[in-house]
């Protein structure tokens, strides 16, 4: 029996030996299945470090730094904080402006775990591109890669530091058509502080706001800046500079002693100096201030709206008028250096670089002369006036009254006056001859052009003296039509010289709205008008169409819901110069002025000759309401106007607005010349006769200088 028993217990221990052998087995399975699985699941969530640049680079130019530091091996990356490594990313990649950044993987070392790169983007002085390269380690959770200041530019160490160097573009001047300056550089004086120098401080900080006409704060503000140190120079403000030249006339200007004055007491004041700078300068100021524009300096939203454009926060930018139109040519482009210097200020490389290119000089077709002798004899008034050459479309001047003096945007506007300027009843800031108004009685020449166009108008028929009131029945109840001056016969010739508005009503109903409305959209009426400057568009209704009787007899003399823009009048004026086509204006000076037109056959040949006749006679005829800008040695031709304004049908005072449109009626005259000019409120100052006078003494000047 006891051998069997022994058996047993060797069995029993076999199978011990193999419970544990297979126990050892799965467990080794289990932990290489275990393996396996981490190995794989490392090789398909891991991103392979070539993704990893790409997405690191990407960053850069949405500025994201803090995902980029994220992507870091800290401790193989010098233990840098994210803040220091923010702060020097930023500063380069933002100093230089990089956007459009472009990587193209050459290379990966799988062993050494090196991804070879080339990169390209571009900068506030070019493109830059160079090849790289990157390295990574296995972290925790994936791939990392090591930073150091190479990964920004290959030979960028630690302790060197990328420099931008600018060179400033000169902006170019803006030329009337003899070459005369209407904005370009000139003088000025910047007023500033040393504050290590100002004496009882609270006590002159409010004297020189006083004098500055700023607020105190706005003072101790800019005395607070970081930068600010006892012996620094901190501008406060730009003012007028006073010319010794101007001091030296036997009568000075009152401004120019007051402003000598003003800067006696400034540097008066311990602590005040007072340096020449370079800005901005408008010599005909008003006069052309609305035509011109101004510059302002660049905001930061400017800087995010053009990126890439060149602008620097040193920069100033147009902000209306020709400043603004030819901003892309007057600016120029500043010159710019990226590069590397070390620890010593020694330039270590050269990254790129682009060449300064000055601002190109815009001529005009603007005779400064002709502008300002239309400004001084407006100035006091609400108005405008347009003048052009009606042979060739070049435009002579263009003026709004009253102005605001543009140089004043250069030296900086105190909240107060830009306050008055904004709430002045009169508006000044408001750009006249860019509107559109009702032209009154200088629309019956466009009237009658119509009607003769479409036979609705015979120039010889009499439509009979009906008095200075009429109206075609009793259907329009009480309202009439008048007008100030009889004439008989009335026809066509004696309507224009006697500015007759029942003929022209009646000429209106004869003609039809239909044709009335299709013949001033063939005129450029709801059109936009080809010009450089945006001009309203002229209209013959507030609606799509003319909707009654009423408003069409009103057309006809150019009241109803008919609104015309100056200059687009002045072209339609061209036409009866022009043998029926209506010219095209231009502003960019050409030394050829070679016409081209608008609207070519606007009106036929004999319709054009018929108009310019009647307008002839409204200037030469005695009887004329242009007659007193007759002259004995120049043939003109013209059209006065008188448009009333009414705030409501009742109401019963209401306003005038004056016109009147005068030209040279023969192309033989070596300095031809049209004008339009439009006034408010001559209501009981005489009519379109106050205007007529103004226009006279342009033209008288005109002439004088033009022989």
């Amino acid at each position: 029996m006891k051998p069997k028993k022994a058996k047993n217990k060797h069995r029993k221990r076999n199978n011990r030996y193999i419970g544990a052998i297979i126990t050892v087995i799965g467990v080794i399975t289990i932990s290489t299945v275990i393996c396996m699985a981490v190995i794989l699941r490392k090789s398909n969530s891991w991103k392979k470090p070539e993704e990893l640049l790409i997405e690191y680079m990407n960053y850069i130019p949405k500025q994201e730094y803090e995902q980029m530091y994220e992507m870091l091996h800290i401790e193989e990356s010098g233990n840098i904080s994210l803040e220091d490594f923010v702060k020097r990313n930023s500063a380069i990649y933002e100093g230089i402006e990089v956007q459009n950044m472009v990587v193209e993987i050459v290379a990966y070392d799988e062993k050494e775990k090196v991804v070879t790169y080339q990169t390209s983007f571009d900068t506030v002085a070019g493109s830059i591109n160079f090849e790289n390269k990157a390295f990574f380690l296995e972290g925790e959770e994936g791939y990392e890669l090591v930073w150091d200041d190479s990964m920004i530019f290959p030979n960028l160490t630690s302790t060197d530091r990328v420099k931008v160097s600018t060179t400033q573009a000169e902006r170019g001047e803006i030329l009337d058509r003899n070459g005369r300056v209407l904005a370009g550089k000139g003088l000025a004086s910047s007023v500033g502080i040393v504050p290590g120098k100002l004496e009882n401080k609270n006590e002159a900080i409010q004297n020189i706001a006083e004098l500055l006409e700023i607020e105190p704060e706005v003072i101790i503000k800019k005395l607070s800046a970081q930068w600010v140190r006892n012996d620094s120079f901190v501008p406060i403000k730009t003012i007028s500079k006073v010319k010794e030249i101007e001091l030296m006339t036997i009568n000075p200007d009152e401004e120019v002693l007051k402003e000598k004055e003003k800067h006696e007491k400034l540097l008066n004041i311990p602590g005040i100096m007072i340096s020449d700078i370079e800005v901005r300068e408008y010599p005909l100021s008003e006069a052309a201030t609305h035509l011109v524009g101004y510059v302002q300096s660049v905001t930061a939203e400017d800087l995010e709206k053009h990126i890439g454009e060149g602008y620097t926060a040193n920069s100033v930018i147009g902000r209306s008028g020709m400043e603004g139109l030819f901003e892309k040519e007057l600016k120029g482009q500043n010159g710019c250096r990226i590069y590397i210097v070390n620890s010593e200020g020694k330039e270590k490389e050269e990254l790129a670089y682009i060449l300064v290119q000055h601002g190109q000089d815009i001529q005009l077709t603007i005779d400064a002369d002709l502008q300002i002798s239309l400004y001084e004899q407006f100035k006091e008034d609400k108005s405008c006036s347009v003048a052009m050459n009606p042979y060739t479309g070049e435009v002579l001047a263009l003026v709004s009254t009253p102005a605001y003096d543009n140089n004043d945007f250069i030296m900086g506007l105190s909240n107060e006056k830009w306050k008055m300027l904004n709430e002045d009843e009169d508006k000044p800031m408001y750009n006249r001859f860019r509107q559109v108004w009702c032209p009154g009685s200088t629309f019956k020449s466009i009237t009658a052009g119509i009607g003769l166009e479409s036979g609705a108008i015979n120039p010889t028929e009499d439509y009979g003296n009906v008095g200075l009131s009429w109206q075609k029945d009793s259907s329009w109840g009480s309202y009439y039509v008048t007008t100030l001056h009889a004439c008989e016969p009335v026809n066509l010739e004696n309507a224009m010289i006697y500015s007759d508005n029942i003929y022209f009503a009646k000429a209106a109903l004869k003609i039809g709205a239909d044709e009335l409305e299709n013949s001033l959209a063939r005129l450029g009426f709801n059109k936009e008008l080809p010009f450089d400057i945006k001009m309203a568009k002229s209209q013959y209704s507030n609606t799509e169409y003319i909707n009654s009787e009423i408003q069409l007899a009103d057309s006809g003399y150019g009241q109803g819901q008919i609104l015309v823009n100056p200059l687009h009048l002045a072209c339609i004026y061209s036409s009866f110069c022009n043998k029926g086509s209506i010219i095209k204006p231009y502003l960019a000076f050409q030394n050829d002025a070679t016409p081209e037109y608008w609207i070519t056959g606007a009106f036929s040949e004999e319709t054009a000759g018929q108009i310019l006749e009647s307008t002839k006679k409204v200037v030469n005829d005695s009887n004329g309401t242009g007659y007193a800008a007759h002259r004995d040695d120049i043939l003109l031709a013209g059209k006065t106007g008188t448009a009333e304004i009414k705030a409501s049908k009742e109401d019963t005072s209401g306003t005038e607005l004056g016109w009147f449109v005068i030209f040279t009626a023969e192309d033989t005259v070596e300095n031809p010349i049209l004008i339009v000019s439009m006034v408010e409120d001559v209501k009981g100052r005489g009519g379109s006769g106050y205007v007529v006078k103004k226009e006279n003494m342009v033209l008288e000047q005109w002439f004088k200088n033009n022989r």
